[in-house]
C-alpha cells in the first residue's frame, strides 16, 4: 500500500480503489484502500480521521502489515473507486504538535542534555516527559524562547529514508528502534530524529510554542506544552477567563495578583473568626448540656442526640465537659439521615473503656470506628434510632 502522507503530508484529498474490507475479531468494519493519506495511529501521533464515499471513517490502524480504514458499515463490492477526504484540521493540528515536541525536546537536550524519554499528543494539551528530576521556571522559559526562536526562523523540516549504514552521517538525538524502512525527519543545524510522524514543511507551520505547565513524574518531569493554533485557542480561553474575574474583582489585570491576595487574606479572616464563634457555641452549648446529669449504674452521664451534626461538633462538645468533669461520661450521637455516628468520652476519673464500650456497640449499626480508651468516635446506619443507640451504650458501659 502506498502511504501518500509521507509523499506529501498536505494531500486532503484523494481518490483510490478499495482493495478489501472486512471485519476484525472484534466485528467491526474496516476498508484497505490501494493508496491512503491517513495517518494510522503511531509514534504518540494520533490517527487520521474523515470520509470514505461519503461514510465516516471513525480510526485508523497499522495491523498485519496493512491499514485499516474502521467504518460504521461496510463500503460497496471490492475494487470500487474511494473518493477520501481527511479531517484536515484534525490532522494539521497533530502536524503542528508532533513537530512542535521535535523541537522542545531538541532544545531541552541542546541547552541541558535533557533526554526526552515519552511524548503523548492529547486533544487539548501534549506532554513530554524529560530524564531530570528538576526544571525551573528559568530553563523551561530558556527553552521555550529558543523552540520560538527556530520557528521564527522558518527552517525547512526535512524527512528522508536512509539505510542503517547512512546513520553515521547524523548526529541523531536519540537511538532508533528500526533497523530497517528508517525514516528521518531533520531540522538543518539543530535537530536530527528518527520518526514515522507527520510534520509542516517549515517550523513557521508550527506557528508558536507555549508550555503550560511543568510537574514531577516518578524521577522525571512532565512538561505540558500546546503548539500552533493551540496557543491561540488557550490564550483565548485564558483571556476570557481574566476579564471575567477581572469584573467580579472590579481589578484590571495587572492589579489581579494584588486583589486576588486581599481576597484571600479577607477569606482566612473571616474563616479564622468563624471558627472562633463557632468553638464559642460549641463551648456553650457543652456548659449547657453538663447541667443534665445524670446517674447510671453509679456513673455521672451527659447524653444527647442531635441532628445533621459533624463528627468534629460532637467531639469538640464532649472534650469541652470532659475537661471540666473528671468523672463524667458523655455519649453524643448523631442522626444524619440514613447515617448514625456518636462520640463516647470520659474525663480523667472515669474508669470506662470507651474503646471496648464502642466495639461492643458498633456491631449493632453495622459501623466502624476509631480512638482510644478515653474517646472513640464511630458510625454505621441508621437501623436503631439515635435514642436506642444511647439506651445501648448506657446498659452496656458497666459489662464491657
Amino acid at each position: 500500500m502506498e502511504k501518500l502522507y509521507y509523499r506529501d503530508p498536505y494531500i486532503r484529498t484523494f481518490n483510490t480503489t478499495l482493495k478489501k474490507q472486512a471485519q476484525d475479531e472484534s466485528g467491526k468494519w474496516y476498508a484497505v484502500l490501494e493508496q491512503t493519506a491517513f495517518y494510522p495511529e503511531g509514534g504518540g501521533q494520533p490517527y487520521d480521521i474523515g470520509i470514505l464515499n461519503g461514510q465516516a471513517v471513525l480510526e485508523v490502524q497499522e495491523i498485519a502489515d496493512e491499514i485499516r480504514h474502521y467504518l460504521e458499515k461496510p463500503l460497496k463490492q471490492d475494487g470500487v473507486e474511494i473518493a477520501a477526504e481527511i479531517d484536515w484540521k484534525r490532522r494539521f493540528d497533530h502536524m503542528q504538535q508532533h513537530a512542535g515536541q521535535h523541537l522542545l525536546s531538541a532544545a531541552l537536550e541542546e541547552l541541558f542534555s535533557y533526554k526526552t524519554k515519552s511524548f503523548h499528543l492529547g486533544k487539548e494539551v501534549s506532554t513530554i516527559d524529560i530524564e531530570t528530576k528538576d526544571l525551573s521556571e528559568q530553563k523551561a522559559s530558556e527553552a521555550e524562547a529558543l523552540v520560538n526562536k527556530i520557528i521564527l526562523e522558518n527552517r525547512p523540516i526535512e524527512s528522508k529514508w536512509v539505510t542503517k549504514a547512512e546513520l553515521a552521517d547524523y548526529p541523531l538525538r536519540k537511538e532508533l528502534s528500526v533497523s530497517e524502512n528508517i525514516r528521518l525527519v531533520i531540522i538543518p543545524d539543530f535537530d536530527y530524529n528518527g520518526c514515522g510522524g507527520t510534520h509542516p514543511d517549515t517550523t513557521g507551520g508550527v506557528a508558536a510554542l507555549k508550555i503550560v505547565s511543568t510537574e514531577k513524574q516518578r524521577k522525571m518531569i512532565r512538561i505540558t506544552f500546546v503548539a500552533g493554533y493551540r496557543v491561540i485557542k488557550q490564550l483565548h480561553e485564558k483571556q476570557k477567563v481574566i476579564s471575567e474575574l477581572s469584573v467580579q474583582l472590579n481589578a484590571p489585570q495587572e492589579n489581579m495578583v494584588e486583589a486576588v491576595a486581599r481576597l484571600i487574606e479577607q477569606s482566612n479572616e473571616q474563616t479564622k473568626a468563624l471558627k472562633e464563634t463557632n468553638n464559642k457555641l460549641l463551648q456553650y452549648e457543652a456548659c449547657s448540656l453538663a447541667t443534665n446529669v445524670v446517674m447510671v449504674k453509679g456513673q455521672e452521664v451527659i447524653s444527647a442526640v442531635y441532628q445533621d451534626r459533624t463528627m468534629g461538633d460532637l467531639q469538640s462538645i464532649a472534650r469541652y465537659i470532659t475537661q471540666e468533669m473528671k468523672s463524667a461520661n458523655v455519649f453524643l450521637v448523631a442522626e444524619n439521615k440514613d447515617k448514625l455516628a456518636f462520640v463516647a468520652a470520659r474525663g480523667d476519673s472515669s474508669e470506662i473503656n470507651m474503646e471496648k464500650l464502642a466495639k461492643y456497640v458498633l456491631s449493632a449499626i453495622n459501623g466502624k470506628g476509631g480512638g482510644s480508651e478515653r474517646m472513640i468516635q464511630g458510625g454505621g446506619e441508621a437501623v436503631v434510632t439515635g435514642e436506642e443507640l444511647l439506651t445501648l451504650l448506657q446498659k452496656n458501659m458497666l459489662i464491657v
